[in-house]
């Protein structure tokens, strides 16, 4: 009898210190795992991007009052985001967009530009304004904040020469002086406000006023 409760009390044993055997390296396989879990999140670790919410048309000038209709926030891994991505609308403020950008497209520095980058061949940059009617024709009423022109002269000779090569503008309106958004395609373009080299103001609106100058659109 004494000999198989010896035998019996062996035997449970064993199976304790297998069961707490058992345990332990479960613990320690938890512990792997959880590690590889933490280096896995480490390695695609996430960053704050800014995604184009929709179109914004180029020339678009950025301001408080259109960040949400133009930006939204997104998470992408750290690795994926490049140097000259845009994080915040902070670094948005007043910014033109150089070209259309369309919807969802990650957003970075070299697709805005600002007024320094639009007007450093300027000494002394101004806005000029004219009407429409001011002139022959200006381009049927397209025309949008942020597109470029060249300005023509027509001399007395009737020889066409060009004036003003790349000129910003500003801004458009319409004929109740309200500003036309960049997405319409529909309204016509009344009041054109264009940047100008301060020297150049009195021989823009002396021609103007003769009715000697063309504009064309610079597409590219």
């Amino acid at each position: 009898m004494r000999k198989n409760t010896v035998i019996h009390t062996g035997k449970s044993r064993i199976w304790t210190g297998s069961i707490i055997a058992a345990l332990v390296a479960a613990a320690v396989l938890f512990a792997v795992m959880m590690q590889m879990e933490k280096n896995m999140l480490t390695q695609y670790e996430k960053g704050s991007i800014l995604l184009a919410a929709g179109n914004i048309p180029k020339g678009q000038l950025i301001t408080l009052e259109n960040c949400a209709t133009y930006f939204k926030e997104a998470e992408l891994d750290k690795k994926c985001i490049p140097a000259t991505a845009l994080t915040s609308v902070e670094q948005l403020q007043d910014m033109v967009a150089a070209a259309n950008i369309d919807e969802g497209t990650l957003l970075t520095k070299g697709m805005f530009e600002t007024f320094d980058d639009i007007t450093k061949d300027m000494k002394n940059p101004v806005i000029a304004g004219f009407k429409a009617e001011d002139l022959f024709q200006v381009v049927s009423g397209v025309l949008r904040t942020g597109d470029k022109i060249h300005i023509y002269y027509v001399t007395e000779e009737g020889k066409t020469v060009l004036n003003w090569r790349n000129v910003f503008i500003q801004q458009v309106f319409d004929n109740a002086g309200n500003s036309i958004a960049n997405g319409d395609k529909q309204t016509a373009a009344q009041r054109i406000n264009i940047y100008l080299n301060e020297t150049d103001v009195e021989e823009f609106y002396s021609e103007l006023a003769t009715g000697s100058l063309r504009v064309v659109k610079v597409c590219n």
